[in-house]
């Protein structure tokens, strides 16, 4: 089973696989705060998560901003914390636009939408890594390193 994170400003979406790595769906939505690592380790632990997919925010032409150092930031905090874990960042353009379109879809008003769109990236995210794993054989995006890990 893996998790996908999608860090916003305010809110964390949290995804998970199914235990075959085959399909992703929505799992929660944690403040983005203090205790956020504190969450993200306890589920990643008590889902026995064999991998966490941190989704790596970038402009269309490839480049990333703030939003990319924050998510750089949360991901190599988060790889320091679970340990042997493996954190690998993926890339989650259009992520949030796509989650936004399934929830609209699904009949969601926008403040329904607003409540759920975090972990509903999380797992359009998650799917597109699995997806690509699968396509190419390769563990999904870039290894994070944490203490002696080398990077692939």
């Amino acid at each position: 089973m893996r998790l996908a994170v999608d860090v916003g400003s305010v809110r964390v979406g949290v995804a998970r696989s199914d235990p075959d790595g085959v399909l992703a769906s929505p799992l929660e939505v944690i403040r983005h705060g203090r205790a956020d690592l504190d969450r993200l380790a306890e589920l990643t632990s008590g889902h026995e998560a064999l991998e966490v997919i941190v989704g790596l925010p970038t402009t269309l032409a490839g480049r990333q901003g703030q939003a990319a150092v924050t998510a750089r930031a949360v991901a190599t905090s988060l790889a320091e914390r679970i340990a042997p874990v493996p954190v690998r960042l993926f890339d989650e353009r259009f992520t949030t636009t796509t989650a936004h379109a399934v929830l609209r879809q699904g009949g969601k008003n926008s403040k329904a939408r607003r409540q759920s769109v975090d972990a509903a990236a999380a797992a359009v995210l998650l799917q597109a890594a699995l997806d690509s794993e699968r396509a190419t054989g390769n563990p999904p995006g870039e290894l994070v390193p944490s203490g002696g890990r080398k990077t692939t």
